[in-house]
């Protein structure tokens, strides 16, 4: 089996209306503004996934500032979640400057959300060390969610979207909560170089922020009990993400822990009607 820890998909209307809501909302005008920057919608990443051979997908929300879209993203995922028989697993959005985020964030879970994310504070104007971030923690920890957080890797090159929270304030907001099951995005901003960590990983997007030796280099320094196979669909397509994730680790446990076995701890025993 084959679990795709990191994709991304929208309601039509997000597509249909793009330049509507980049209006609206910095975070994603930054980041889908452009026509050629894909959106996906879950019909779009089942097909993707049949092509690909996985089996089971975390679709993620995204870090909206408005009330309404925050809860009309949810419903999408909630909705497709219900209909892909267990092929799609649904981490709800969440703004935790908002006061209604408890409200939602306990509704997402009767509905069937898995965990949050991917969160991005700095994109929303919340701080994950202040207040915000212990409401978070603490809805985290009385709802058992896992929260997935797009971390900001140190250097390289500047891109749309790569800002969303940085690597010193992932890293402390890890270590003070370490009771909490917390993914850091693109190797959590490559949070293992300098040591120990309490997270786990995912690759997500690794083929465009590590390259070659680099990325042997920074997946080798992940345990593997730590690492999440993600590729960021619809950025990268899954079949090329398996296939430079495969390159860069030679060892098949490796592999094996990262696509199937780590997920598993995380999400329990996953099946899905159409799993290989």
């Amino acid at each position: 089996m084959i679990i795709d820890f990191h994709t991304h998909i929208f309601g039509p209307d997000v597509r249909d209306r793009r330049d509507d809501y980049a209006r609206r909302d910095p975070a994603f005008a930054e980041m889908y503004s452009d026509p050629k920057a894909k959106i996906a919608t879950a019909d779009d990443l089942l097909a993707s996934m049949d092509a690909a051979g996985v089996d089971v997908c975390v679709a993620l929300g995204f870090a909206w500032r408005d009330d309404d879209d925050v809860s009309r993203h949810n419903d999408y995922l909630l909705e497709a979640a219900a209909r892909s028989k267990g092929r799609i697993v649904p981490f709800t959005t969440v703004n935790m400057a908002s006061a209604a985020a408890e409200s939602e964030i306990a509704r997402c879970v009767a509905a069937g959300a898995r965990g949050l994310g991917e969160l991005r504070p700095d994109s929303q104007g919340w701080d994950l060390n202040g207040g915000e971030g212990e409401r978070l923690a603490a809805g985290a920890r009385e709802h058992g969610l896992i929260l997935l957080v797009h971390v900001t890797e140190e250097g390289g090159r500047e891109y749309p979207g790569k800002r969303g929270c940085s690597l010193a304030a992932f890293r402390e907001f890890a270590h003070r909560h370490k009771d909490l099951v917390i993914v850091g995005a693109h190797l959590g901003g490559d949070v293992y170089r300098d040591g120990p960590s309490p997270v786990y990983v995912d690759t997500a997007a690794q083929p465009f922020l590590y390259r070659d030796k680099e990325a042997k280099d920074a997946l080798a320094a992940v345990p593997a009990d730590r690492l999440l196979f993600g590729s960021d669909y619809p950025l990268i397509s899954q079949a090329r993400a398996l296939d430079e994730l495969r390159a860069a680790v030679t060892s098949d446990e490796r592999v094996s822990r990262a696509v199937q076995g780590n997920a598993e701890a995380l999400l329990g025993p996953v099946s899905a009607e159409s799993a290989s």
